[in-house]
């Protein structure tokens, strides 16, 4: 699984009708998601989870026919997790708002919280040692309820919190300890909704 986590980015030049598919712009001045207002007609990662969950379920399918769509429901699961795929500012997800990272400059907001609050957590494998001891099945079933629209609204909530709330008024933009302190929970929570969330879909349309 690990191994095809990312292919969906890795195709997205190629293959250009698949960009709009990452991500959905709610307005953060919005309280919550609208498919009609917020997801285009070529698709949104909202419609593209349901759609390929759809597919994965299908019991008349082939696992060939099925390979890809579970390939783009691994990433598009991760990816609605981070809060600028599921939110807007008028600012392309946060894309055209640079800032100052610590020792890092002319860093974008969308790039903050793809990677670079990850790049300060502990190491890949302490983190997941980390997960596996707090990840009960009772909690796993917990964060694996509801739907991908209220996974949605969950995201929208903390950019508009947390990334766009605690996001420094001066110029330029510098972000340190401080908002890095507000950040951190809201990155690991995502996380590990995110993992038990793709568990609950794929045993569902698996099953």
């Amino acid at each position: 699984m690990a191994s095809v986590a990312s292919w969906a980015d890795q195709v997205r030049n190629q293959r250009r009708e698949t960009a709009p598919w990452h991500f959905i712009d709610i307005p953060i001045n919005q309280p919550s998601l609208d498919m009609a207002r917020d997801c285009p007609k070529e698709g949104c990662v909202i419609s593209k989870i349901e759609e390929f969950s759809k597919v994965l379920a299908d019991p008349k399918l082939t696992p060939q026919q099925k390979k890809e769509p579970l390939m783009f429901l691994i990433h598009f699961i991760g990816d609605m997790h981070q809060p600028l795929h599921c939110s807007d500012n008028k600012d392309r997800g946060g894309n055209e708002v640079r800032l100052q990272f610590f020792d890092r400059t002319n860093m974008s907001l969308h790039s903050l919280w793809d990677g670079g609050l990850l790049s300060r957590l502990p190491a890949e494998d302490q983190l997941f040692a980390d997960y596996s001891k707090e990840l009960t099945h009772s909690r796993a079933r917990k964060l694996g309820k509801g739907d991908v629209r209220k996974w949605a609204n969950e995201s929208h909530q903390e950019a508009v919190d947390v990334v766009y709330g605690n996001l420094p008024k001066t110029t330029p933009i510098k972000i340190g300890e401080e908002y890095e302190k507000a950040a951190d929970p809201v990155v690991r929570l995502q996380i590990e909704r995110a993992g038990a969330r793709l568990a609950a879909t794929l045993n569902k349309a698996l099953k």
